[in-house]
C-alpha cells in the first residue's frame, strides 16, 4: 500500500472540486452545522426576548449580533473543530452544537440563558429547519444562478440561430426542414417552466417537539400560544410553517424539489445527446481549446466530451435526488432515521447536477455552427418537400380546384424510400393539375426555404 494522504473519495471534492465548491458552503456537514447554530441562537433569543418562560433574562442587542456571529461571518475551521471535539464526546451531532452555544454563553457571561438553549426541542426541530435553510440557500445563491445563466446562453444561441434552415430528422430520418434556433428554443421552453417551478417552490418547516404535538411545552408553559409562536418561529426564518407533523418535518417539500430539478436534468439529457448528435453530423464544428488533446492516438480529435460529461453527472445526479425523492417521504410511525444518512447526500446530487450545468455551458461556448453542411444536407433531400405538395393539392380538392385523388399515395409513390432530386420534383409539379396559384407556390418551394413558422415561433416565445 503507497503512503498516500487521506484523499478525497468523492470526485465532486477532487477532481471536479472547482466547479462546485459553492455548494460546500451549504450542503457540507460544515455548513449543517452552521444552520444549526444559527436556528439554536434565534430560538434562544425569541424565548429570551419575548420572555415566553417569565425567566426575565432578555438578550442586549450587542449580545444578539455576538451570539449570531456563531452561525454567521465567525463559524470558521476553529467553530468545525471545536464541534468535531464535542461530537467525539456526546456522540450526537445536535447536542455537540447545544455544547458549543452554551460553551460561547459563558464566555459573554450570560450562563443565565443556558437552560433555554435547545429548549422544549426535539433534535429535528432543529434539523429540518437547517435542511431547509442550508437547501434554500444552495439552490438560490449556487444553483438556480448558473442553470439560470445556461438557459440564459441557450436562448441567445437560438435566437442568433433562429434563421438557419436545418433538415430535421424524426426518427432519424430526413423529415420536415425546421431551423436550428427554433429546435434550440424548444429546449429553452421547456428548461425554463422547470426553472419556474423549482423557484416557486416552498421550504417548509416544524418546530413542535418530539412528536408534533408540543407536550413538553404545554406543561413547562401551559399558558404560551405554542402554535402561533411556532408558527411565528419559523416564518421569521423565512421558511413556510408546517403544522401538522410526527416528530420529523414530513420532507415532502424536499421531494417535490429533487423531482423537479430531476425534470430539469432529464432535459437537460436530451440537450446533450441532440447536440451531441448535431455534433456528429457536423451541424456544429467544435471551436478547438489551445493546447487540449481530444485523443492519445488520433491527433485530429476534437471529442465533444463537455456533452458526454453532462450526460454522465445527469444520470449520477438523478439517480441520487430520484432516490431521496423516494426515501424521504416516509418514515415509520412518528419516526426513523431512514433520512439521516440519506439527507447528507443531497449537496452529492446537486453536485452532479451542477457539474453537469458547468459542462453544457462549457461545452455551448466551443460551438459554431457550420452553414454549409446544413445548407448540403437540405439540398441533398429534395423528397422532404413531399408532404407540403400533398397538402397543397389536398387543399385544391377540398376548394375544387383539383381532382387528383389520393393526393397522399401519389407523392408516398414518387418519395418513399427514394432519393427525389430538384428537377425530379419540379417535373412532377409542372404536371400536376392543380391551380395556378398552388403550382407558383410549390415551383419556388425550396428544402431550405420550407420551414413554415420556425423562426416566427422562436422568436416569439422566447
Amino acid at each position: 500500500m503507497s503512503k498516500l494522504s487521506v484523499q478525497p473519495l468523492s470526485p465532486l471534492d477532487g477532481r471536479y472540486r472547482s466547479q462546485v465548491k459553492e455548494l460546500g458552503e451549504y450542503l457540507s456537514e460544515a455548513g449543517l452545522n452552521r444552520a444549526r447554530i444559527q436556528v439554536e441562537i434565534e430560538w434562544l433569543i425569541w424565548l429570551a426576548n419575548k420572555d415566553l418562560l417569565k425567566t426575565g433574562t432578555p438578550v442586549s442587542e450587542a449580545e444578539a449580533v455576538t451570539l449570531r456571529e456563531l452561525g454567521g461571518e465567525g463559524f470558521d475551521d476553529t467553530s468545525v473543530e471545536a464541534l468535531a471535539s464535542l461530537e467525539a464526546t456526546t456522540r450526537h451531532d445536535v447536542k455537540a452544537v447545544e455544547y458549543f452555544i452554551r460553551s460561547a454563553l459563558t464566555q459573554i457571561g450570560r450562563d443565565d440563558l443556558s437552560e433555554l438553549v435547545h429548549f422544549g426541542c426535539t433534535s429535528e426541530d432543529i434539523n429540518n429547519l437547517s435542511y431547509a435553510i442550508t437547501v434554500s440557500e444552495a439552490m438560490q445563491r449556487v444553483w438556480l444562478p448558473r442553470a439560470k445563466d445556461l438557459v440564459a446562453k441557450l436562448k441567445r444561441i437560438s435566437l442568433e440561430l433562429v434563421d438557419v434552415p436545418m433538415l430535421s430528422r424524426t426518427h432519424g430520418q430526413p423529415a420536415t426542414p425546421s431551423t436550428m434556433g427554433k429546435e434550440l428554443a424548444v429546449f429553452v421552453h421547456r428548461l425554463q417552466r422547470q426553472l419556474n417551478r423549482i423557484e416557486d417552490q416552498d421550504y417548509l418547516g416544524k418546530f413542535s417537539g418530539a412528536t408534533g404535538t408540543f407536550s413538553a411545552h404545554v406543561v413547562a408553559a401551559p399558558d404560551v400560544d405554542w402554535i402561533s409562536q411556532s408558527k411565528a418561529f419559523v416564518e421569521h426564518l423565512g421558511l413556510s410553517w408546517n403544522p401538522l407533523t410526527t416528530q420529523i418535518e414530513s420532507h415532502d417539500w424536499q421531494a417535490e424539489l429533487y423531482q423537479a430539478v430531476s425534470h430539469f436534468n432529464r432535459i437537460l439529457h436530451n440537450l446533450a445527446t441532440d447536440v451531441w448528435t448535431y455534433i456528429s453530423l457536423n451541424y456544429f464544428k467544435q471551436i478547438p481549446v489551445a493546447g487540449a488533446t481530444g485523443s492519445s492516438t488520433m491527433p485530429h480529435k476534437v471529442n465533444p466530451i463537455r456533452f458526454e460529461n453532462a450526460e454522465a453527472n445527469l444520470e449520477l445526479a438523478n439517480a441520487i435526488l430520484d432516490s431521496l425523492a423516494q426515501t424521504l417521504v416516509t418514515s415509520r410511525m412518528q419516526r426513523d432515521l431512514t433520512d439521516s444518512s440519506a439527507q447528507r447526500n443531497i449537496g452529492v446530487g446537486l453536485g452532479h447536477s451542477l457539474l453537469a450545468i458547468d459542462n453544457l455551458s462549457r461545452g455551448l461556448d466551443e460551438l459554431a455552427i457550420n452553414e454549409s453542411v446544413l445548407l448540403s444536407d437540405l439540398l441533398e433531400n429534395w423528397e422532404v418537400l413531399g408532404e407540403a405538395i400533398q397538402t397543397a393539392i389536398r387543399a385544391d380538392v377540398a376548394r375544387g380546384e383539383s381532382k387528383i385523388a389520393d393526393p397522399y399515395a401519389l407523392l408516398k409513390e414518387l418519395t418513399r424510400g427514394k432519393r427525389v432530386g430538384e428537377e425530379d420534383l419540379l417535373a412532377f409539379v409542372n404536371s400536376l393539375e392543380v391551380s395556378e396559384a398552388t403550382k407558383a407556390r410549390l415551383l419556388k418551394l425550396k428544402p431550405q426555404t420550407y420551414i413554415g413558422l420556425a423562426a416566427e415561433l422562436a422568436k416569439k416565445y422566447l
